[in-house]
């Protein structure tokens, strides 16, 4: 069983609420661009890319091992903040958290949701 938090649809839009799973995202830890491209999260990839370019520069500074490391420790923290990442995309976009619920797949959550109201 997984926490989902439940937003809103926005007026017009689509009719189904958005269904955030609080967990560990492999997607964004192994292929953060990726995700960042799949979740519509421009912001984001834009300061990943930032900080692998100032880590790229930073390479001659701190050695290539400390850049691996640094890396790696940025990958898993994305893969941790993934949940909240969305969250914090979708309020900005407008949509309003209404709930947190237990289900066992985002679906059977949004569901849960539609039948509450």
């Amino acid at each position: 069983m997984t926490l989902f938090a439940i937003f809103e649809p926005k007026d017009g839009k689509t009719k189904l609420p958005a269904a955030i799973p609080e967990t560990f995202s492999w997607l964004a830890a192994v292929l953060p661009p990726v995700y960042a491209l799949v979740h519509g999260l421009w912001l984001e990839l834009i300061a990943f890319v930032v900080a692998v370019v100032v880590l790229g520069f930073a390479t001659t500074f701190i050695g290539g091992d400390a850049a691996v490391l640094i890396y790696l420790l940025f990958a898993l923290w994305i893969g941790l903040a993934a949940p909240s990442i969305r969250r914090h995309a979708l309020s900005w976009r407008g949509r309003r958290h209404r709930t947190d619920l237990v289900a066992t797949d985002p679906d059977l959550a949004r569901l849960s949701w539609m039948e509450k109201q």
